[in-house]
């Protein structure tokens, strides 16, 4: 078998249709794109599902990196390793698989800490290409197409870095699971990883998302009394409840700040706030939501403008704690395999979470259904 596999060919270039944005918010088109063989410690990944996130949508709306188009986004996706590069051992042809925006290489400071999740060898790649070797895997008639957190799974065939994918096992859903690889582990990490929220405790969520949803529902694992959830949706209130949420309050309905009528449900204010909207005012608010002394504040959102922070020095004076989550403090490769048997022992809620099913060819329409706020998660079921 050794000497049959020492013989097989290395992987050649493949063709396939991939989604591609041309530019900022222009609607994707479908190309035959080709996909080039995965280079050393890489792997090459026959996309089965992936989800959109609203990452992928402020990214792709984004005018900050226009020369980073044409691009391919998606991040939040399952598959079947297709081939693997020089060097790889941990995968096979055949292997299911999550991948993941942020990978752990096991050898760098952060990952060797314990302490942390950010990779520095494997950490978020924010200019659309391989960390490897600073170049893409995709090109349209001999024009390189940027990646997109070094995933891009808006096509059929991706190559993704093997330090960023995570073997799962071959009976979990692949249409479901894909949600495991951003924002359910990011809301749950953010409750039991970032905050550890503690049993009996007073929790309020901003942004009852996917993302939020998930901080609830790991609140309620946690055994967290109360759990207020904020939204202008008013449609989250009964969505709220089946994760966890016990107080819905719709800020377009008060004639208050928030933060008051959150102080008055909590005695003073809450033990943990989470800002899952991605809006640094609203960061201010949550700050101010959560108790003198022992308030917690951990901010998920990805700001989508006004990157910049501003929070009275008063408020930290007091004793509150302010506190970012990338990924919900979870170390990719070592932690997820865990939440997965979670999930497939039906210790935690994803199908949920799922409000629509939709082919490849309608990935447009999963788009607009995200900026028409009339979603949750969408999967994207690629053709089989």
């Amino acid at each position: 078998m050794a000497a049959a596999a020492a013989s097989s060919p290395p992987p050649a270039a493949i063709t396939c249709r991939a989604a591609v944005a041309w530019g900022p918010g222009q609607p994707l088109v479908m190309e035959e794109v080709e996909v080039a063989p995965p280079g050393p410690m890489e792997i090459r990944v026959k996309v089965v599902s992936t989800s959109v996130c609203r990452s992928d949508v402020s990214a792709w709306q984004s005018k900050a990196q226009p020369d980073l188009f044409p691009r391919i986004f998606g991040h939040e996706a399952s598959g079947i390793v297709e081939s693997v590069g020089e060097g790889v051992t941990e995968f096979q042809v055949g292997d299911h698989v999550l991948t993941v925006f942020i990978g752990e290489c096991k050898s760098c400071k952060h990952c060797v800490s314990g302490k942390s999740n950010m990779c520095q060898k494997l950490g978020l790649e924010r200019r659309g290409v391989m960390h490897s070797d600073q170049r893409t895997r995709f090109s349209v008639k001999g024009k390189p197409v940027y990646h997109y957190c070094a995933v891009s799974s808006f096509s059929e065939y991706t190559v993704v870095h093997s330090g960023c994918a995570v073997k799962v096992d071959p009976t979990v859903p692949m249409d479901r699971v894909c949600l495991l690889s951003c924002g359910v582990s990011a809301g749950l990490g953010a409750a039991w990883n970032v905050a550890n929220v503690s049993k009996g405790s007073s929790v309020v969520i901003f942004g009852l998302g996917t993302v939020g949803l998930s901080v609830a529902q790991g609140a309620k694992l946690r055994g967290a009394s109360k759990i207020i959830g904020v939204d202008t949706n008013p449609e989250k209130a009964e969505k709220g409840k089946d994760f966890g949420v016990t107080d819905f309050i719709n800020p377009d309905e008060l004639s208050e700040p928030v933060q008051q009528v959150i102080k008055r449900m909590t005695d003073g204010g809450a033990d943990y706030s989470f800002e899952c909207v991605g809006d640094t005012g609203i960061v201010s608010t949550a700050l101010q939501s959560c108790s003198d002394g022992w308030g917690l504040t951990v901010t998920l959102g990805v700001p989508k403008a006004k990157p910049e922070v501003s929070a009275h020095y008063a408020f930290l004076l007091s004793g509150r704690t302010l506190k970012g989550s990338l990924f919900g403090g979870w170390r990719p490769k070592s932690d997820l395999p865990s939440l997965v048997d979670k999930y497939a022992d039906k210790e935690i809620q994803v199908d949920g979470l799922v409000t629509h099913d939709l082919s490849f060819n309608d990935i447009n329409k999963a788009l607009e259904l995200m900026l028409e706020n009339k979603c949750l998660r969408c999967v994207i079921h690629m053709p089989q």
